[in-house]
């Protein structure tokens, strides 16, 4: 049976974490879409961990990792994440897999996607810079090349070339690119890369097949999904339930739970809209004290409270079975707490749905519910009665407002600091 774990706001909610709490439970860790973009911290057994590419779950010795069908591999960063995790001293002989129908996202999508951001100017959407939009675009245009394509070096090269004189045709001098670098480069690769390639459909039925247990992460976050978040700014994968199903071909059928991770409060990196940002005060501290910039790219996070109306928005789509509650203890010394219910439009009309248009939504005010602070360190609180009376009363109107229970709550960095309800 599968758990699933997906972000349910903007991203860096803190997936990770439970993924590798919950890893020791499971055979097989599978990541379903999206590409080195993706950003997941760790902390087990005093060392920190970071995760891009790679699946959370190669933190567990015991634990066989997947790239699924749905991502976009960017090889250099695979080898480089796979060096850094030896140098601290975890070893991934034979636990981690590629599927062989993964796009290859390409040193020239990277170079790309810099020079869409300059063309969008005051437009731009705010993304990585890793190639990850371009990767899907030539992917959707049936241009791009698979990972088992590697392995067919005349093809390979012809299709690379085609890319790349495309993208020459479009943007000229500005293209600061060498195509035949990156294919003498690929020579070396190809030859190391054949050993994790798989056929991962087969591999998936083998594992269902076996009722093994399986984690997937998901990667980025509902609000970034390519059909459901706030579009155009968001990333260009499906990043919800659905891209679990096509990224991993996945039965429906054999799903344990579906884990949506969310935030005490709100963040997000790049542009878009976000009603419950906060420039002053408040932004500030929930951005120093949660240590909010990224992992993947060290951008710091645009910082705000709770919105629950965005989060009632991702229960409806992705069906969550059970929250996990993370960095409740960053609220520690606010002595007074909000978290927006509702938006009211120009004309007074009370919304409790996230709307499709976000011009109009730009017109509207956020509805505020306060809470009382409760001004006392929550920090490695172990169970649910060692939280203040205060904590306790903000948890269960998150549950009573989205109809999910709350099956974890943060109480720190560390992979020790969660309080696990009952289930």
């Amino acid at each position: 049976m599968a758990t699933i774990i997906l972000g349910s706001q903007w991203g860096d909610e803190g997936k990770g974490k439970l993924t590798d709490i919950l890893c020791p439970e499971v055979r097989l860790c599978a990541r379903a879409a999206g590409g080195h973009n993706a950003g997941h911290s760790i902390v087990a057994n005093g060392v920190s961990y970071s995760f891009h590419l790679l699946p959370s779950g190669l933190v567990n010795p015991r634990c066989v990792n997947l790239i699924g069908s749905g991502v976009v591999f960017h090889v250099p960063s695979f080898f480089k994440e796979l060096a850094e995790l030896q140098e601290k001293g975890l070893d991934t002989t034979d636990r981690i897999l590629v599927s062989d129908r993964c796009q290859v996202n390409f040193d020239l999508h990277a170079a790309v996607d810099g020079l869409e951001e300059v063309e969008l100017g005051a437009r731009k959407i705010g993304t990585t810079g890793r190639g990850i939009g371009p990767s899907y675009s030539t992917k959707a245009a049936r241009s791009g090349v698979r990972i088992h394509e590697i392995f067919d070096e005349p093809t390979f090269e012809r299709k690379l070339r085609q890319l790349a004189s495309g993208y020459k045709k479009r943007f000229g001098d500005l293209l600061k690119y060498d195509v035949e670098e990156e294919i003498a480069r690929f020579k070396d690769y190809r030859q190391k890369l054949a050993p994790y390639c798989i056929d991962a459909v087969q591999f998936m039925k083998q594992a269902q097949d076996n009722n093994e247990k399986i984690l997937i992460e998901g990667a980025n976050a509902l609000m970034l999904d390519i059909d459901y978040g706030t579009y155009p700014y968001v990333t260009s994968s499906n990043t919800g339930l659905g891209g679990i199903f096509t990224g991993l071909a996945l039965n429906p059928t054999k799903i344990d739970r579906v884990v949506g991770v969310v935030k005490a409060y709100t963040t997000r990196v790049g542009e878009g809209i976000f009603k419950t940002e906060d420039l002053g005060e408040v932004g500030t501290k929930l951005q120093e004290i949660g240590r909010e910039w990224g992992v993947s790219t060290g951008r710091k996070r645009r910082c705000g409270w709770l919105d629950l109306v965005v989060l009632k928005y991702s229960v409806s789509i992705n069906h969550y079975t059970a929250l996990n509650l993370t960095k409740l203890d960053v609220l520690d010394t606010f002595p007074v707490l909000k978290v927006a219910v509702a938006y009211k439009s120009p004309e007074g009309e009370e919304l409790d749905y996230f709307p499709a248009d976000l011009a109009f939504l730009e017109k509207c005010e956020v509805v505020y519910k306060e809470f009382e602070g409760w001004q006392k360190p929550t920090t490695h609180a172990k169970t649910y009665y060692d939280l203040p009376k205060q904590a306790r009363e903000y948890v269960e109107f998150i549950e009573q407002f989205t109809g999910v229970k709350i099956g974890w709550i943060g109480t720190g960095p560390s992979r020790d600091d969660m309080i696990t309800r009952a289930q």
